[in-house]
């Protein structure tokens, strides 16, 4: 019998970081440089060999449209294939609610709980980590991407 695991996914940002959890904690952790669209496929082909992902979770954005595209296109599809919920929050919950590089000076920004754009001259770099212990509190079943950006100007 396979374990049952959470499968946790970031793919906003090279390298694309995939989490397992099990009981909300984290029991292996994956890295990848190569596309999402590449290694999406072949990655959840190992892993359902290994495990039975019972939800799937990701960060639906703000950040590369492409990225966010692609993860959920391919988990949406496997959601609805496999019969497993799909559940996302927000980038910032991986970056402990660091700047999120828009366009040009643009960045994300998270002020309470809305995010918005913001022109900021220096900005930290923005490093998002699997966090060792799910909060399910901060996910939603509202999955759809996060397309925003502020008029450029």
């Amino acid at each position: 019998m396979l374990k049952r695991v959470d499968v946790l996914l970031i793919t906003l940002v090279s390298p694309i970081k995939i989490g397992i959890y099990e009981n909300n904690k984290l029991i292996e952790t994956i890295e990848s440089e190569k596309k999402s669209s590449d290694i999406l496929p072949l990655l959840f082909d190992d892993l359902q060999k290994k495990y039975q992902p019972q939800r799937l979770l990701y960060a639906n954005g703000p950040g590369s449209f492409m990225a966010i595209k692609v993860a959920y296109v391919f988990l949406k599809s496997y959601s609805i294939l496999k019969k497993i919920p799909l559940l996302a929050t927000d980038a910032f919950y991986f970056n402990n609610n660091a700047p999120i590089k828009a366009v040009g000076k643009l960045y994300f920004v998270k002020v309470s709980s809305e995010i918005q754009t913001q022109k900021l001259e220096s900005v930290p770099e923005s490093i998002f980590i699997l966090p060792s212990v799910l909060d399910d509190t901060e996910f939603s079943s509202n999955t759809e991407p996060l397309y925003m950006i502020g008029a450029v100007g």
